[in-house]
């Protein structure tokens, strides 16, 4: 009895062991895409200010979420406040927006250098990106 429970020790100790630089391997690749993707620097933030009930609002949000797609790995926040609710509503006070929707973009040490109120085309935002660093 004593010599199965000694084997089946050693055989198990053996598995795993082989198995473990495997594990140590797959838990230092995720380590290092988890600070890739937290190094990432963020050159430009998007702020969009505007509701869901708008409909230049609506036609904004197929613009941020192709945006988001292309460059959010290359430097690009994007950050969408619904001004008519009550969680969104400070924002529109906070950036003294008078229409919506109204897009506010901050540089990378949150100071803002560009605005715009209406909608904006996507080309549009993509030259004020190229100028900020983002290709």
């Amino acid at each position: 009895m004593f010599r199965k429970v000694l084997l089946a020790g050693f055989i198990l100790s053996f598995i795993l062991i082989q198995g473990f630089p495997s594990i140590v391997h797959a838990a230092k690749k995720v380590k290092k895409q988890i600070k890739a993707k937290q190094e990432t620097e963020v050159l430009v933030t998007f702020v969009e200010l505007g509701s869901v009930g708008c409909m230049p609002c609506k036609m904004m949000q197929p613009v941020m979420k192709e945006l988001e797609e292309e460059y959010s790995k290359k430097g690009l926040k994007i950050i969408f406040y619904d001004v008519w609710t009550k969680e969104g509503a400070p924002y529109a006070q906070q950036y003294k927006i008078r229409s919506i929707p109204t897009q506010v973009f901050l540089d990378k040490n949150g100071k803002e250098f560009f605005r715009h109120s209406g909608f904006y085309p996507k080309k549009e935002i993509v030259k004020i990106l190229r100028k900020k660093g983002i290709k």
